[in-house]
């Protein structure tokens, strides 16, 4: 159920980023570097997401199957685990500080 909830979360970061740029948008005054500071910020934590998604799936299967057997290694599962969605917050932080560039 762990690793279930933890790539929810790197789902919602995408959408917080799609949201700050869509708020950011305006007809009359958007520039071809904002339009591609944008898709640099969306394919950042996109791609970060994917990379994290991955990771979680990996180790959230082998966790999942080696805790049934042992289940000391829960704790090293959940530590695994944040470690794989550092990725996608890293992502995060690049996309909002290019984001923020886009808009001065």
């Amino acid at each position: 159920m762990i690793p279930v909830v933890m790539a929810g979360v790197i789902g919602i970061y995408g959408l917080i980023i799609a949201v700050i740029i869509g708020s950011g948008i305006s007809a009359d005054s958007y520039t071809s570097f904002d339009g591609f500071a944008h898709l640099g910020a969306g394919l950042s934590v996109g791609l970060s997401g994917l990379a994290a998604g991955i990771a979680i799936g990996i180790v959230g299967d082998a966790g999942v199957r080696a805790t049934a057997q042992q289940p000391k290694l829960f704790v090293g599962m959940i530590l695994i685990l944040i470690f794989s969605e550092a990725l996608g917050l890293y992502g995060l932080i690049v996309a909002l500080i290019v984001q923020t560039k886009a808009s001065s």
